[in-house]
């Protein structure tokens, strides 16, 4: 009998042991200073993003309706848009020279918030000046909220370089915090909003863009403590500004033709060119389907910081094994939703948005191609040669605006389906090609082999 307590004692033991272990691997993944900890805390925070995103989509979809939605989409649409159009490379340069002049974080921090803060104030006024040319088809009232909502648009370059910071300096926990407040203060402001009768576009997007400004002022409370008082020596502050110019105009080419294809040639043209009905169903098809970049924006922020600099043989084997994964992960959700879209956009929407169906599935298709694309083409960046593949990608994306007008007319909202899985199949083609040429490495396969399955196991077992 004396003897009976010792077992329990051991187990005791070897369950707090287990607890132990499991906290240790929790706080590990959260800290986000690991290569894999840090891609499965970013694709947690995507996940999580998602839901979210969902949620606000859902909830503004269904007391607005196709009309209503539409025009949130067109108010919103411009101070993101033209940001992302002006960054000139900025946050890739941020990340790519930190890397490999940490000495000068101090003079790149200065200098990145200084050029921020100008093309932000260049993309306000060509924003107020263009909107009523570009909203010509909506009410006069909305074209006036649009232009109001310009003054946003240097908070997102300011918040796109802070974040990028964060990146660059492993600190992927403040960035990651940084994407899912923004959402979660959204669908709060909106229960509020619904609760008191009180959604209507102004308000819904309001309540989308205005937290951006309050996570803007906590993102440059938490990272410029990090960075010490710099020597205001204006020669100093000149030459980090071309260093980051002369990088990130380079790269800007990749960035412009990701915000063309996403969100110009995506969003933007196609809101000229369809009704505020086509549009509301058009803007719920294509919110759900770009949800699924998550797999290839997770794989990115991780991979750009830690493949930049390093031999071109590594940086092509990481990308490749990267890219298989995330084609993999995302046709595991794309072929699913395919066959059940029907029944998710009727159970979340409502019967006035199953017209978004065809186009639906196209969408799914394209993402599919452009999250492969894009991973495909941080080897280019990561290897210092971002001019080649911006050519190539640019010949790709100049085929949509052709595609679009051509289509649009003639096949509705299928035609923008059409056209853009056309021109990223064809950017895809030209960034496989790429590699042989520019990088003299094989072209990548991107069939998931038993060695990628091995490398995710020792990545997370270590």
């Amino acid at each position: 009998m004396n003897n009976l307590p010792q077992p329990t004692s051991e187990a005791q033991s070897s369950r707090n042991s287990i607890g132990q272990k499991i906290l240790r691997i929790w706080q590990q993944i959260w800290s986000g200073n690991r290569g894999a900890a840090a891609m499965v805390q970013t694709f947690a925070v995507r996940i999580l993003i998602l839901s979210i995103n969902m949620a606000t989509g859902i909830l503004s979809a269904r007391f607005l309706g196709p009309d209503g939605r539409g025009e949130v989409a067109a108010m919103m649409l411009w101070p993101q848009l033209l940001s992302y159009l002006l960054t000139l490379g900025l946050p890739a340069a941020i990340i790519y020279n930190m890397k490999r002049h940490p000495q000068h974080r101090e003079q790149f921090f200065v200098a990145a918030i200084l050029i921020a803060s100008g093309l932000g104030a260049i993309s306000t006024t060509i924003g107020i000046v263009g909107l009523p040319t570009w909203l010509a088809q909506y009410s006069a009232e909305t074209i006036y909220r649009a232009q109001v909502m310009m003054v946003l648009a240097p908070i997102s370059l300011i918040s796109l370089v802070m974040v990028a910071f964060c990146e660059a300096d492993n600190d992927y926990s403040i960035a990651n915090q940084s994407k899912y407040f923004l959402p979660i203060s959204t669908l709060v402001s909106l229960l509020i909003l619904a609760s008191l009768n009180q959604l209507t576009p102004i308000t819904v997007v309001l309540a989308y863009m205005l937290p951006s400004v309050v996570i803007a002022g906590w993102l440059f409370r938490r990272i410029s403590p990090r960075f010490q008082p710099f020597i205001w020596r204006w020669h100093q502050l000149y030459r980090s500004s071309c260093t980051l110019m002369g990088y990130g105009l380079r790269c800007y080419g990749i960035d412009l033709l990701k915000t063309l294809s996403n969100r110009l040639l995506g969003q933007a043209l196609v809101i000229g060119l369809l009704s505020p009905t086509a549009m509301g169903l058009y803007a719920v098809a294509f919110s759900i389907s770009r949800m699924l970049n998550l797999f290839e924006q997770a794989v990115i922020s991780v991979l750009v910081s830690k493949t930049s600099a390093r031999p071109v043989e590594e940086i092509v084997r990481l990308t490749s094994c990267a890219a298989r994964i995330t084609t993999t992960l995302t046709l595991m959700c794309v072929v699913p939703l395919m066959l059940l879209c029907p029944i998710l956009l009727n159970f979340l929407y409502g019967e006035e948005f199953l017209g978004a169906v065809p186009i639906f599935r196209w969408l799914l298709l394209e993402v599919t191609l452009g999250g492969t694309t894009w991973v495909l083409a941080q080897s280019f960046m990561a290897a210092g040669k971002p001019g080649i593949v911006t050519i190539l990608q640019g010949i790709g994306v100049g085929l949509s605006v052709p595609l679009l007008l051509l289509l649009i007319p003639r096949y509705g909202l299928l035609g923008v389906g059409y056209a853009l899985v056309i021109s990223t199949g064809i950017r895809l083609l030209f960034v496989l090609m790429a590699y042989p040429k520019v990088l003299k490495q094989s072209i990548p396969n991107l069939i998931l082999t038993p060695a990628d399955v091995t490398f995710i196991r020792q990545q997370f077992s270590s």
